[in-house]
């Protein structure tokens, strides 16, 4: 019998082989619309501080978003992978400022370079940027499957903080079920390179 643990591992399986066709000027020109979808999102467009991520491999590409945050004054807020897979925050201070952080078993990442600031930097986000592979029409994000953005919301759960929960998914990955466990929690909005799909109330 099938578990929502293992429907996601089949999910986040195919499609990581759907991304996995994309080619390097598929990610660079999605990129673009990415980040212009975002930018005019109100939620981004009153941030002072914005937690986001710098997207690896065929991901939906970051780094024209966070430049343009951080052109706009934004304090963008980087996360770094702890070796319990939890995350640690540090600043953006522009593309040069990015470091290569393999660890053994585990994708490379690119983090800054900067101190970090504590696992409790991100409580100050007014709106979180996540990962995600796909997204339901409840709001539902399927991530990558590591756990670590599992404990920053709980940790912002529990600290009353509440910022926007944004996800980047490209068109194909908006679906109509994500398999879901307990702790899942629903973002406010999906940005494609078309447009934004919003859920709940």
């Amino acid at each position: 019998m099938s578990t929502p643990k293992s429907r996601k591992a089949e999910l986040r399986h195919g499609l990581g082989r759907m991304r996995s066709r994309l080619t390097e000027d598929d990610v660079s020109v999605a990129g673009g619309a990415f980040a212009r979808q975002a930018l005019a999102l109100p939620e981004l467009a009153s941030a002072r501080t914005v937690g986001a991520y710098v997207s690896v491999g065929r991901e939906p590409a970051t780094g024209p978003l966070l430049d343009a945050l951080r052109a706009r004054g934004v304090r963008v807020l980087l996360p770094v992978l702890r070796d319990d897979d939890d995350l640690d925050w540090a600043p953006y201070e522009g593309p040069e400022r990015l470091v290569a952080a393999g660890r053994a078993g585990r994708m490379v990442l690119r983090e800054p370079a900067g101190e970090p600031l504590g696992l409790r930097a991100v409580l100050e986000a007014d709106a979180l940027l996540l990962p995600g592979l796909a997204v339901d029409g409840r709001g539902l994000r399927l991530g990558r499957g590591g756990g670590s953005y599992d404990r920053v919301l709980e940790r912002l759960a529990e600290a009353g903080a509440d910022p926007a929960l944004i996800v980047l998914v490209y068109e194909d990955e908006v679906l109509e079920d994500v398999p879901a466990e307990a702790h899942d929690r629903p973002v406010q909005a999906a940005v494609t390179p078309s447009g934004v799909r919003r859920f709940g109330a």
